[in-house]
């Protein structure tokens, strides 16, 4: 479509937005069935219904789409009924970049449809359990650990640090009278965590420990750390429903994956050879021009 012409409706919505919103319907009138195929205008003939009018909701701009429905009524009418009028003017005409837009939105909205079909019917109380009983429950979870830490400045305190730990000294009240991280109060205790939840060299020195150990020092972004491994437990699954959002985007993501491969496999596809041709065709608009 134009650009000219996009721009025309936008500004005839936004006028008709601008209007005191009116009652849309009489308690009389609210009490009829209402279809796709309701008419609320026609021009010349043309009958606008409310089915134009709710693909023309789907597709406002997010500052109109969270608009109320009385506030949009006025404004959507008035853009199709203008859209309509200049569309039956002696000044429109369904050239090719008509023509071609319309071949392109068909395709787009039929695939849509397609997708959406195939990822509803993916998603089943079988389905969800194969995928959760797969990722979760017949999966192993990991290990889980409990530590706690002092972290200070330099390798050099972290090392006295160590000493005073193996000469006896105790880790909780040395964590409080000397780390500089927020669980030194605390005694440094971080509680539980699991892989890919603390920095790298912290996660792989606690990977390495024995329960009861106290580790040498180690070095992160945040300075040299003493730690001490509390416990270990294995990582327990989390309740299905818990994970049914995450699972069934999964389920629907691999289903139309699956669907597309299928429908490409036995598709017969002929990609023209245009090895001659100059990606920068693609800035030509002027070849759409009749």
């Amino acid at each position: 479509m134009p650009r000219t012409l996009m721009k025309l409706s936008a500004a005839a919505l936004a006028v008709g937005l601008a209007l005191p919103a009116q009652a849309q319907e009489s308690s009389e009138e609210s009490a009829q069935d209402v279809t796709a195929d309701t008419v609320v205008a026609t021009v010349n003939g043309t009958e606008i219904t409310i089915g134009n009018m709710l693909m023309v909701r789907a597709a406002l701009p997010e500052q109109y789409a969270q608009l109320s429905p009385d506030v949009l009524w006025d404004g959507i009418v008035d853009q199709l009924i203008q859209q309509e009028v200049l569309s039956q003017s002696d000044q429109a005409e369904e050239n090719r970049r008509v023509q071609v837009a319309v071949e392109n939105e068909r395709r787009s909205l039929m695939a849509a449809v397609a997708i959406e079909k195939i990822a509803d019917e993916a998603v089943t109380e079988e389905a969800l359990q194969a995928a959760y009983d797969e990722t979760y429950a017949n999966a192993d979870q990991g290990t889980e650990f409990n530590a706690s830490h002092i972290l200070v400045e330099t390798e050099e305190e972290a090392q006295a640090l160590v000493t005073q730990l193996n000469e006896g000294a105790d880790f909780a009240e040395l964590a409080r009278e000397n780390s500089t991280g927020p669980s030194g109060p605390n005694g440094g205790q971080l509680g539980w965590f699991g892989a890919g939840m603390m920095v790298d060299s912290f996660q792989k020195a606690v990977e390495q420990m024995e329960v009861g150990t106290v580790s040498e020092p180690v070095q992160t972004q945040f300075g040299w750390h003493v730690i001490k491994l509390n416990e270990t437990r294995t990582a327990e699954a989390p309740a299905l429903e818990e994970v049914r959002g995450e699972l069934t985007q999964q389920i629907q993501q691999q289903a139309v994956s699956d669907y597309i491969d299928s429908q490409l496999a036995e598709a017969e596809v002929d990609r023209a050879d245009l090895e001659g041709v100059d990606p920068t065709v693609l800035n030509q608009l002027d070849l759409l021009q009749d």
